[in-house]
Order: structure tokens, then sequence, then C-alpha cells
């Protein structure tokens, strides 16, 4: 069995203090102390800190605990026992998105998969990228969707390749821009942009408008991948970003918004990644091939 002292970090985590943690896992305080003070030790880390209003998770911590609540998930899990084949579709996968704007794209597959395996659960999260490949390393995500670009260059993580996003900017109706005839670097540098990720396939693209116009990059570029904030800061402001092609074609958005006239961005494809050194169990296996089956369907992708 796991160490117990996984529990209570949970639990503390949880409840944000150790009075109500120790009523939860039927210890006193003093001993749910204790239980945490030698973990820490054994870490050489703090997990929580201490305060009068409560507990907060360290950096450290945060980690460690949501390490914790996943292994207790599977152990719960596991301890189901399995008597077909089919049982090992009840299972828990967790998913994550990176950027957070991509997961309109799982729609159709997770109806694809739910339909398929309705025992199935799942958890799916938005995060960054640097936040989502340090979590599927740890176990904490057992899949993340998210660009190839990104994804490629480590030796430790598998990328399985997905159609690309056809992307282009845009910007307000009567934005300054849209009267630009043959649009520059220089023209597009003028503006602010809002960018879902700083990570690569963006990175490179900014960072080419902006220090090729000698502009420091992190005084023009927001990082913002909640599409309504986006829109909205668009509609009210000479900020520029990114929408997928279809989008911008579609009556609706043209109502409020126009397709700045440049060559789409070219978005690398997107990918799955998973852990090179634990192979996908089946639910896993099963969600990327949900993933393979539908998006090469939906109009917003193409190879």
């Amino acid at each position: 069995m796991l160490d117990r002292r996984l529990e209570h970090v949970v639990a503390i985590s949880r409840y944000g203090s150790f009075t109500a943690a120790a009523e939860k896992v039927g210890l006193t305080q003093s001993a749910l102390t204790r239980s945490v003070k030698e973990l820490e030790g054994q870490l050489g880390y703090e997990i929580f800190i201490r305060s009068k209003t409560g507990v907060t998770l360290t950096e450290k911590g945060k980690l460690f605990a949501e390490r914790a609540r996943t292994l207790l998930e599977d152990v719960r899990i596991l301890l189901r026992g399995v008597t077909t084949w089919q049982n090992y579709y009840a299972d828990i996968v967790r998913i994550g998105v990176c950027p957070n704007i991509l997961q309109w794209v799982l729609v159709e597959p997770v109806s694809h998969l739910m339909k398929k395996h309705p025992q199935a659960t799942l958890t799916i999260s938005g995060t960054t990228f640097e936040v989502a490949l340090q979590q599927l390393r740890g176990g904490s995500l057992d899949v993340v969707l998210g660009f190839d670009a990104a994804f490629r260059d480590h030796p430790d993580i598998v990328s399985e390749k997905l159609p690309a996003i056809r992307t282009t900017l845009f910007a307000r109706r009567g934005h300054p821009i849209l009267k630009v005839k043959s649009l520059t670097t220089a023209d597009l540098a003028r503006y602010p942009m809002i960018a879902p990720s700083y990570s690569r396939p963006y990175e490179s693209f900014v960072q080419q408008i902006y220090e090729e116009n000698s502009i420091d990059p992190s005084l023009r570029v927001h990082l913002i991948d909640h599409f309504p904030l986006v829109k909205r800061l668009v509609s009210e402001t000479d900020a520029i970003s990114f929408c997928n092609v279809s989008l911008a074609r579609s009556p609706a958005f043209r109502k409020h918004f126009a397709a700045v006239p440049h060559p789409d961005f070219e978005l690398s494809h997107m990918c799955l990644a998973t852990r090179r050194r634990v192979p996908p169990k089946p639910l896993v296996r099963a969600f990327i091939g949900a993933c393979k089956v539908c998006m090469p369907k939906m109009v917003d992708l193409s190879y």
C-alpha cells in the first residue's frame, strides 16, 4: 500500500487546515502535524506554508500534492479489480491542454470516446506548456494536447503528430492596419499583440515581428489564452491576435472583426504528448485513437 502520509498531504491541501484534515483522516492535529514534518524532513523541502489563517502549498508542495492525489486515484481504481478487458476502460484519463485555447479541438474526440466507453472518467485542464510538461513528466497528466513544435525536442516525451490548425491574425473592424496593402513586420510591430502562449510556435513568430524592429516583445505582447477575453480586448483596443481561419470567415465573427491581410500564420501540427518510459494505459490509447479519428474530419483543421 502507499504511504499514508500521501493521504495526509492531500487532505490538508483539500481542506486548507491541519485541524479540518485531521478530522477527515481520523488523527489528532498533533499526530497529523508530526506526520507532515517527518515527510518534509525526508523530502528535504517544505510542502506547506503555515500561517494564522491556515496553510498553503509551496511551489514544490503543489507538485507533490498533485502527484500524491494522482497516485491515490490510481490505487483506488486498481483495487476495484479487473475481470474482463473491457473493465480496463473504467479508468481515469487526465488530459492537459496547452495552450488552453485548444480545448475546443477536443469536443468531437471526447464525445466519441465517451460514447464508446461510458464508464470512463475524464479530467481536462488547460495550462501553460511549461506546467503541462512538468505535470506530464511527474505523472499528474497522462497525455497532453499541444503543438508538436513545443514537445518534439524533449527526448523523454513521445509526440504523436495531429492535424495543423490554419491560423490567421485578426483585428477589430476599422483598425488602421486593415488599410495597409502590403503588410510588413514593421506595420505589425506598431501595435500590441495578444498570444495564447509564449512557447513555440508562437514564440518565434512574435519575436521576429518585434525584434526585427528593435522592440522588446515583453513590452508589447499580452499572454492570454481565454478567447472571450481576447475578443473583448481586440474589439476595444488596437491589439491584434490569432484565430483559426474558419472562424475568421464566419459571418458572426466578421460583424466585429476582420482577418489582417497577411499570409496565414503557419502553426506547427498539433500533437498528443505522452511519457516515453511509461506505456499509455488502455483508456489513454483509446483517447488518442478518438483524436486521430475525429480531428481530420473537422473543417477547421488540415494536414
